[in-house]
């Protein structure tokens, strides 16, 4: 490495909820376990495989839903900041973490290092509706969207509208406590969407937003770290080849891609708004009108961050940590043609992609390397852990996948 990490400084994996298969805490973990940095991480329970992995020096069981009071989120935060001992660096890993620490950083401040960004843009970032509305306000491409606030708004809405659409929570803090719909929803008619409707209540918490053809698409990622005056100081891009729920889902196979037109964009939107920390942005290149539409804003680390990582060494954890401990951040370029598999979740991504109709004709045809999401030499445990949760659900869905796929066959 071309440079090294403040030892003294440790740093701290931050979720809130129930999902222990998480890759991107281990890629934290191992990420800046690998430079000497002192690692904990808050976890469902003692065997998830964050808590196995050799560069964890603690992990602190904490179950958690993702719906508490913001008050018992801070106060149990600051027990776990007195009992590590020192100032330590936060990673979160959702979107409830990051903007409970945007909006308790006063009182968060004096016990651990985050970047310090206004503290309403990360909720208002990963809403949907805020998200929509800055796009608009600054010129950046976005699907076209409406806000219903009535079922009347729906059935004014369906009488105009081209289908298909898709529906998505509006809000990303009421996916645990109150969601609408389960993710993204694709909705073929307008009998379809007025049939939902009917269950989604009077003041329906949805974005109807226009569907672009996954035929005449194609799906980008950018992470990249800003400093605290919005200037990049690690930027990456890649193409998303699947991902799992298909198409609207974690990725779970991706390349590494120049594109400077996108990396661009990403700064200026950035700029404008003055964000500052960790990102993790999704767009989606529309063949129809040569345009990149950006659709989900994570104003945080992205669980496939390890996709990316400089020619020097840097990825977007380490860049943040580097830079809040007052360390230079390393220039360098991408490496180009890089490849990201999530071993669990891509097997049935492959499967639902085979008569999708989606195509990465930017994708290399040859990877110039590759990142398991798990499976790691130095630290193996992890992945054995995830195997062993992992195992009996998941070879249940690859045995429903099948069947469905035969069935589809035969009808053929």
């Amino acid at each position: 490495m071309p440079f090294s990490a403040d030892h003294a400084v440790p740093a701290l994996i931050v979720k809130f909820g129930d999902y222990p298969l998480h890759h991107g805490g281990v890629g934290a973990i191992r990420s800046l376990g690998r430079l000497g940095v002192p690692m904990y991480a808050i976890t469902e329970d003692p065997y998830t495989p964050a808590a196995s992995s050799r560069y964890l020096r603690r992990a602190f069981v904490w179950p958690t839903t993702g719906t508490e009071e913001p008050d018992r989120l801070v106060e149990g935060l600051l027990r776990i900041g007195k009992r590590i001992g020192c100032p330590a660096v936060l990673v979160p890993t959702d979107e409830e973490a990051a903007v409970l620490i945007a909006e308790r950083q006063e009182e968060l401040g004096g016990a651990f290092l985050f970047p310090r960004v206004e503290a309403g843009l990360p909720r208002r970032l990963a809403s949907k509706q805020g998200l929509h509305e800055l796009c608009v306000e600054y010129g950046i491409p976005t699907p076209a969207a409406a806000f219903p606030q009535s079922y009347d708004d729906i059935e004014r809405f369906a009488q105009t509208a081209r289908f298909p659409v898709v529906a998505k929570n509006r809000e990303a803090f009421v996916r645990r406590a109150r969601p609408v719909v389960n993710g993204t929803t694709r909705i073929a008619s307008r009998e379809a969407l007025l049939s939902l409707a009917s269950d989604w209540g009077e003041c329906p918490g949805v974005i109807l937003q226009e569907y672009l053809p996954r035929e005449e698409a194609e799906d980008w990622i950018v992470h990249a770290y800003f400093d605290a005056d919005s200037n990049p100081r690690a930027l990456f891009t890649g193409v998303k080849v699947r991902s799992w729920p298909p198409h609207a889902g974690m990725t779970a196979n991706a390349y590494v891609v120049d594109n400077p037109e996108l990396a661009d964009l990403a700064a200026r939107f950035i700029k404008q708004i003055g964000f500052t920390g960790i990102i993790d942005l999704d767009l989606r290149f529309d063949r129809r009108d040569g345009q990149y539409k950006l659709l989900d804003f994570n104003p945080r680390m992205g669980a496939q961050f390890r996709l990316f990582e400089s020619e020097s060494g840097v990825d977007v954890v380490r860049a943040m940590h580097l830079d809040l401990t007052g360390r230079t951040v390393p220039e360098g370029e991408q490496r180009a043609g890089h490849r990201y598999i999530v071993e669990n979740i891509d097997l049935p991504a492959l499967l639902a992609y085979r008569r999708s109709g989606y195509t990465t004709p930017h994708a290399p045809t040859r990877a110039s390397g590759t990142e398991l999401a798990w499976l790691a030499g130095d630290d193996p445990l992890p992945f054995l852990t995830m195997l062993a949760r992992f195992v009996r659900p998941g070879a249940k869905h690859l045995y429903q996948l099948w069947r469905t796929s035969r069935r589809g066959g035969g009808g053929r």
